[in-house]
């Protein structure tokens, strides 16, 4: 597919420059509101659970803060379970899915894990349904030393900070139709390199880590979800999105090589999820329900085995 000779910005076979980038950012618009979809939420959960800002994105500071929530009564004896939302900001129940995991089940299993949740790491992306953020960044490919994308910077940063052992890590993700419509002939225009069109899968799938899989924890998270939404099958080529199945509904990347959130600490049990909110089959509340299932089914697979 060669998607970048009929991108608006920038000319085919030459790289964005500073320029290009600035065009990007320029043509994008507010379409939501953080403040009051995501941040009126987190706040009215300080009752219950330790809720602090770790930073802002430095072009609006007051319009994009940056919060962590933590369960109250930290036990240093407890295994410390992270999960991470919104790292691409236009995926919508990563970050609605996180909120609602807090809001009802996150002090049920606080009995037995310190748990941190980070709903909206891009906020700018979450606004205005970005995969990128201002910068023509993908944070989600940015998680390491010297990240050039703030959002992947200051979470690492607040995780570091918190100094513990993160044993259990889920970060939450959609893929939708406009990664083949919208993100795939940015990303080749961006980049001057021709993009391959995949079908996009119908359903719920993982994405766990090549070098540390955890096939069985993998699995517990399929069996719980399969329960709320419909898991997502193979391609022609026993693939998704142009990865070999290494079980039903589950690839392996490999998260410290490609930057990915999930690989940002060496958690054992570390996964990232990926729902379709544009299956006939499912709508938005449906994928937020899978996405607290796969904590949830997660958590209950870590508490079998301790």
């Amino acid at each position: 597919m060669n998607v970048e000779e009929n991108y608006p910005i920038g000319m085919p076979g030459q790289k964005w420059t500073e320029k290009e980038n600035v065009q990007w950012f320029e043509a994008q618009t507010i379409k939501r509101s953080y403040q009051d979809e995501v941040v009126e939420k987190i706040i009215s959960l300080k009752a219950d659970f330790d809720v602090q800002q770790y930073g802002a994105l430095s072009f609006d500071e007051t319009r994009y803060p940056l919060f962590v929530i933590k369960t109250k009564n930290w036990d240093s004896n407890k295994k410390t379970v992270l999960v991470t939302g919104g790292v691409h900001g236009y995926e919508t129940s990563g970050v609605q899915g996180a909120l609602r995991f807090v809001e009802t089940k996150a002090n049920e299993y606080a009995k037995h894990f310190n748990i941190i949740v980070a709903p909206c790491i891009s906020p700018w992306g979450y606004e205005t349904v970005n995969r990128w953020n201002a910068k023509a960044i993908d944070p989600n490919r940015s998680f390491y030393q010297n990240s050039p994308a703030q959002e992947s910077a200051a979470i690492m940063k607040c995780v570091a900070e918190l100094d513990v052992d993160i044993f259990v890590h889920i970060d939450l993700h959609e893929t939708t139709d406009t990664d083949n419509s919208t993100f795939r002939p940015a990303l080749a225009a961006r980049d001057a390199i021709d993009q391959k069109a995949w079908d996009i899968p119908d359903g719920f799938y993982l994405v766990a880590n090549s070098v540390t899989p955890a096939a069985d924890f993998q699995k517990a998270i399929i069996d719980a979800v399969e329960k709320v939404t419909h898991i997502a099958p193979a391609d022609d080529s026993g693939k998704l999105i142009g990865v070999p199945l290494e079980q039903l509904g589950v690839i392996n990347y490999a998260a410290r090589d490609l930057g990915l959130c999930m690989g940002l600490t060496d958690a054992k049990y570390m996964t990232t999820t990926e729902v379709y909110p544009d299956s006939p089959k499912s709508d938005n509340e449906n994928c937020n329900l899978a996405q607290v299932a796969s904590i949830t089914g997660g958590l209950d697979y870590i508490l079998k085995s301790l």
